[in-house]
C-alpha cells in the first residue's frame, strides 16, 4: 500500500521499486527540525495483513501521533482505514494526532478512490489538517507530512520546559530532562 515506501523514502531519501511488505514490524528513527526545534521521530511500520493487526496496539499505546496511509490507486486501502482507525483509538493512551495520508500520488491517472469518499473517511474520524497527498516515488510532500506530524505531536502531546528548553510529554509533573516542576 505504500507505507514502508514512505517510511523508507523519509528516512534514507530513496526510493526502491522492489521494496517488499513488512512482516510484522520495522523501525527507523530520523531527527526532524520543526519550527527551529529538532525531534527524533521513532517510526513504526506496521504490515498491512490482517493477522499481523494483533501486534498493533503493544505498539500503538503512548504513541504521540499516527499516519494512516491509503492508496488512491486501491479502493480497499480506503475501506481498510476503519479497522486501522477502530484499532489505534480502541488503546488505551492512543495518539492525540493522527494525519490521513493519500500514498502514490505520481499516480493519479489510475486514481480508484474519489477525493469525496476520502473527505468523508476524514471528517468522520477527525484527523488533523487536510488530507495529505505524498509520492514516495518523487519524494514529493514526503519531508512536509513528517514535519507537519511533528509539529502536530509538539502542540498536543509536548511541553516544552522553561528551564532547560527541551520538549517532554504533558502528563508529567516535571520536566524529565532537568526536573523542573511543571505548572
Amino acid at each position: 500500500m505504500g507505507k514502508t515506501s514512505l517510511i523508507r523514502r523519509y528516512a534514507t531519501g530513496k526510493f526502491d521499486r522492489s521494496t517488499l511488505s513488512t512482516i510484522g514490524v520495522d523501525f527507523e528513527t530520523k531527527k526532524v527540525v520543526v519550527d527551529d526545534t529538532e525531534i527524533l521521530l521513532n517510526i513504526w511500520d506496521f504490515a498491512g495483513e490482517k493477522k499481523f493487526r494483533l501486534l498493533l496496539p503493544s505498539y500503538v499505546s503512548g504513541a504521540s501521533g499516527a499516519l494512516i496511509l491509503y492508496d488512491i490507486t486501491n479502493r480497499e486501502s480506503l475501506d481498510d482505514l476503519h479497522d486501522w482507525v477502530n484499532v489505534i483509538t480502541s488503546v488505551p493512551n492512543h495518539p492525540k494526532t493522527k494525519l490521513l495520508i493519500e500514498a502514490k500520488i505520481d499516480l493519479e491517472k489510475q486514481r480508484e478512490v474519489k477525493h469525496d469518499e476520502a473527505k468523508a473517511v476524514f471528517d468522520k474520524y477527525k484527523f488533523k489538517g487536510d488530507i495529505h497527498g505524498v509520492s514516495s516515488k518523487t519524494g514529493e510532500n514526503v519531508e512536509n507530512v513528517f514535519e507537519m506530524l511533528g509539529r502536530e505531536i509538539i502542540k498536543n502531546s509536548l511541553k516544552k520546559c522553561t528551564s532547560c528548553g527541551k520538549f517532554y510529554p504533558l502528563e508529567l509533573k516535571y520536566c524529565q530532562y532537568c526536573g523542573q516542576k511543571t505548572r
